[in-house]
């Protein structure tokens, strides 16, 4: 059974910084492209970042690149995503998903854990 399960979100000033994990089960974690989405009421889902399956290579939204980095332990099937300079525009609920194929910004919303909740605000 697929499962995803993302933790380490919470209330974070603007300016701060922040670090959510992902822990991966029940499937070949290092086969698979991954990716951070995130969710609010207003825009819907956005990708946020995508990571290749060795972690080699790394594609970020134009709205995080510079401030987000994503990263992954293929040891520990876990997915983590730095988050520096955190703005009220930040805020969403982060989701980690596995991807199609080769393909960093192609996610499958299926497979999308129960996400954790980022709060920017002062």
């Amino acid at each position: 059974q697929v499962q995803l399960v993302e933790s380490g979100g919470g209330l974070v000033q603007p300016g701060g910084s922040l670090r959510i994990s992902c822990v991966a089960s029940g499937f070949t974690f290092s086969d698979d492209y991954m990716s951070w989405v995130r969710r609010t009421p207003e825009k819907g889902i956005e990708w946020v970042a995508g990571i290749s399956s060795s972690g080699s290579g790394t594609r970020y939204s134009d709205s995080v690149k510079g401030r987000f980095t994503i990263s992954r332990d293929n040891a520990k099937n876990t997915m983590s995503l730095q988050m520096n300079n955190l703005s009220p525009e930040d805020t969403a609920r982060y989701y980690c998903a596995r991807n199609i194929g080769n393909n960093y910004t192609i996610y499958t919303a299926y497979s999308m854990g129960q996400g954790t909740q980022v709060t920017v605000s002062s």
